[in-house]
């Protein structure tokens, strides 16, 4: 009786391992194709960073923080001494912000008001050392405007429009 026992014990065990080995066997079998279409997901969405990557630096081509003719020349003419450069962009785009607060609107984008509000602008990125592009409107008119800056000694920045265009109207 007790070696029958163990006969019908062994014979479940083995059963049950053939069960386990057939489960584990479909169920990997099964999840492999996943897995490698996963892989080619994970390379698709890698190529799609590296295509977006590429295509900001190719966009932020013309700014401060990629020139670095225009960050040299920050430091040898000791700009950097009257404005540290960690905080030339932030200066320079206050000052030119500032304007926006006069009656007429901001003088630098080279605008006359064309109805009962003023032009200001919206949004300036410094393209070098000297340049900066200023996007400006006045709620129903849009425009862009190239405008030259200078740093002076008492941390002030003077500015001067060199073009500006605006939009018509649709």
């Amino acid at each position: 009786m007790k070696r029958s026992l163990l006969l019908y014990l062994f014979i479940l065990a083995v059963l049950m391992n053939i069960f386990t080995y057939a489960y584990f066997s479909r169920k990997n079998a099964a999840e492999q194709p996943k897995t490698a279409g996963d892989a080619t997901e994970v390379q698709k969405l890698k190529d799609s960073i590296d295509v977006m990557y590429n295509k900001w630096v190719d966009a932020d081509y013309f700014s401060l923080e990629r020139d670095q003719n225009a960050q040299d020349y920050i430091v040898n003419n000791n700009l950097d001494k009257i404005v540290p450069y960690d905080q030339f962009t932030t200066v320079v785009t206050e000052q030119l912000m500032s304007y926006n607060d006069k009656p007429e609107g901001n003088p630098y984008i080279g605008q006359q008001q064309l109805g009962e509000r003023k032009f200001i602008v919206n949004k300036a990125k410094l393209l070098n050392h000297r340049w900066l592009i200023a996007d400006y409107s006045d709620g129903t008119f849009w425009g862009v405007a190239l405008i030259k800056y200078f740093i002076n000694e008492d941390k002030t920045v003077s500015f001067e429009n060199m073009e500006s265009f605006l939009y018509t109207k649709q």
